[in-house]
């Protein structure tokens, strides 16, 4: 019998949480792979990008192995849904002041540190995430609510353009914790080590028809 559910692509480029990803999709019965390659993307249908460590790493790692360009042609150009996680949502701005990286560019705006705000650096543990947006992505959480998702972050991006942010948080300072444009999705928080809530984003992200998620 024919599997016809979306298979989901989980990039794996060595400094970032790529097996944790994985394990969590596989707890959700989701159709995943492990790539390591551009050229593993035939077949898949959504693409993950986690990350755990710095943005001028993940950059470097990306851009020797061919990613930037091939994702850019799929994701922005095209319509495949994709997902960031952590450092996979940083890098989808302009420019971080992590090791003063040029990033993705996919979405206006940069990311700085948690410098100045009287705060433990990195903010690593639970913290509240309140929906702001309509986006389907995040559809399962009302938008009245306060939600606690896991942290390890010590940078926070500024989008340029406010309807790109899809929940906040606070930490010294109200911070995107969320964005969401069409088919491009990125959580700060680590959903698959956020309990039930974040594998029910990851669910929704992986499970539900293309045309109902990736709504403006």
């Amino acid at each position: 019998m024919q599997d016809d559910r979306p298979v989901v692509g989980v990039i794996d480029y060595r400094t970032g949480n790529s097996q944790s990803v994985v394990h969590a999709l596989n707890f959700l019965g989701v159709p995943n792979r492990l790539l390591t390659s551009p050229k593993e993307l035939i077949g898949v249908d959504r693409i993950v990008l986690p990350g755990v460590g710095s943005a001028g790493t993940a950059m470097a790692y990306l851009s020797a192995a061919g990613w930037p360009e091939e994702l850019r042609g799929r994701v922005v150009d095209g319509d495949t849904p994709f997902l960031g996680i952590c450092v996979g949502l940083q890098i989808l701005f302009e420019y971080s002041e992590e090791q003063n990286t040029d990033c993705l560019g996919w979405l206006p705006g940069s990311v700085q540190a948690f410098d100045g705000l009287n705060v433990r650096v990195p903010q690593m543990g639970w913290n509240q995430v309140r929906r702001t947006s309509g986006h389907p992505f995040l559809a399962g959480l009302p938008e009245a609510g306060h939600f606690y998702f896991y942290f390890v972050n010590s940078f926070y991006a500024v989008p340029a353009e406010t309807g790109d942010t899809a929940a906040t948080t606070e930490y010294g300072v109200a911070f995107t914790s969320a964005v969401a444009r069409g088919n491009i999705m990125a959580t700060q928080f680590h959903a698959e080590k956020s309990g039930p809530l974040g594998l029910d984003l990851l669910s929704r992200f992986a499970t539900t028809p293309q045309e109902e998620l990736c709504l403006p």
